[in-house]
């Protein structure tokens, strides 16, 4: 029974004071199921990677994978339910008063500080990601280990990202995306 209160716990909290969506979430989720040993790095990186793979908003997913892991269906219930709670009360608040909360310029001024926040907190978890999945590093101490196939990986797709935007002015599906790393993901791991 503890379990489903830390889960529900944990992912309100979350949901409550993260803004930015669920790129904005992934280090306070991160940090979380690590500090109570819900996962470990690995897995969370797996997670990540499944999380952005499935449809649904990607912080849902976390929240129902993680608690699915630790909780069975109770868990992602409890766990999803706590992380889009606080979002759906602030949207109910929002639409009540939105022609009214606008025109303050606290209202202007707070969400103009808060798109920052949201940035940096996004580069720092692609850059520790990076990190990780490109290098092996996960703490300063860690030796530099770069992992070849996932650096031509990321080269490739950036690459055919940036080589399609340019040719049709349009980013490539991430359907697409997905589905060509995935196969070079097997082919390079074949060879």
């Amino acid at each position: 029974m503890v379990i489903y209160m830390q889960l529900f716990l944990a992912f309100l909290k979350i949901g409550a004071v993260s803004f930015g969506g669920g790129y904005g979430m992934i280090s306070l989720i991160r940090e979380t199921v690590l500090e109570n040993n819900w996962l470990t790095e690995k897995e969370f990186m797996a997670f990540v990677a499944v999380s952005e793979s499935t449809p649904g908003p990607l912080a849902v997913n976390m929240a129902t994978f993680v608690g699915s892991s630790q909780g069975g269906i109770l868990g992602a219930f409890l766990a999803t339910l706590g992380v889009i709670l606080p979002a759906f009360i602030l949207i109910l608040l929002i639409v009540a008063c939105l022609k009214n909360l606008m025109k303050y310029e606290g209202v202007k001024a707070f969400l103009g500080a808060v798109r920052p926040c949201v940035a940096a907190l996004i580069l720092a978890t692609a850059v520790i990601m990076g990190l990780d999945v490109f290098f092996g590093i996960k703490r300063l101490e860690d030796a530099f280990a770069p992992h070849l196939g996932r650096i031509f990986v990321f080269l490739a797709l950036s690459v055919w990202g940036v080589l399609a935007g340019k040719a049709r002015r349009k980013a490539p599906s991430p359907v697409w995306m997905i589905v060509v790393s995935a196969g070079l993901g097997i082919l390079i791991k074949c060879i």
